[in-house]
């Protein structure tokens, strides 16, 4: 996945920004205020950081050599995605729905119903 196709399967998930808070190599994408992707865009290869549940982080990273613990994030419930072309893009595009949906769960009822 080049990270025109990355920028484009974040972008479509409802409610979505897309900031440069860290600078314009590093993009930030939040839903309600809250973090679930960065996309670093001078890299290469891309790197991208996901959310992600802590036992899968963990078997993620067993079986794909292109998932690693999360770049400056807790490694615990973080990895990041080398976007090499290693990594079937459904898993990609799966991985980032995966992320999307723990951080819209983790928010507040009334911020989940306001973006609603």
């Amino acid at each position: 996945m080049n990270v025109e196709r990355a920028r484009e399967v974040l972008l479509k998930k409802a409610q979505v920004s897309e900031e440069t808070p860290f600078g314009p190599e590093v993009l930030v994408y939040k839903v309600g205020g809250k973090m679930f992707a960065l996309l670093t865009i001078e890299e290469v290869p891309v790197r991208m950081n996901l959310k992600c549940d802590p036992e899968r982080a963990l078997d993620l990273r067993d079986r794909h050599q292109g998932i690693i613990p999360g770049y400056h994030m807790n490694k615990k419930h973080w990895n990041t995605l080398v976007l090499d072309q290693t990594l079937p893009k459904p898993l990609i595009e799966e991985l980032i729905d995966h992320s999307y949906d723990l951080v819209f769960a983790s928010l507040t009822k009334k911020v989940r119903e306001s973006l609603e």
